[in-house]
């Protein structure tokens, strides 16, 4: 059983080893959170900068396919 975890364990630091080793600090934390539906499936965080840039991080529980779309008037047809 010992091997067992210390297999588990030599595979998890590989698979994390580029994180902690890539020189870059972690993306900031987004201030702004909000939930989307009734059911709190969809969490939008955001948040902005000084130089007027956005950086959105969409949360969502789901087991099959996302794909995220804007539009003016909140339907499909017309939308990017």
């Amino acid at each position: 059983m010992l091997m067992f975890f210390s297999g588990i364990k030599r595979i998890l630091f590989l698979l994390f080893l580029p994180f902690f080793s890539s020189g870059q600090p972690p993306p900031p934390l987004l201030r702004f959170p909000t939930i989307l539906d009734p059911s709190s499936m969809f969490f939008l965080h955001w948040d902005h900068e000084e130089q007027e840039l956005m950086r959105f991080e969409l949360h969502i529980h789901t087991t099959g396919w996302v794909v995220p779309g804007f539009s003016p008037h909140g339907e499909l047809l017309g939308s990017d």
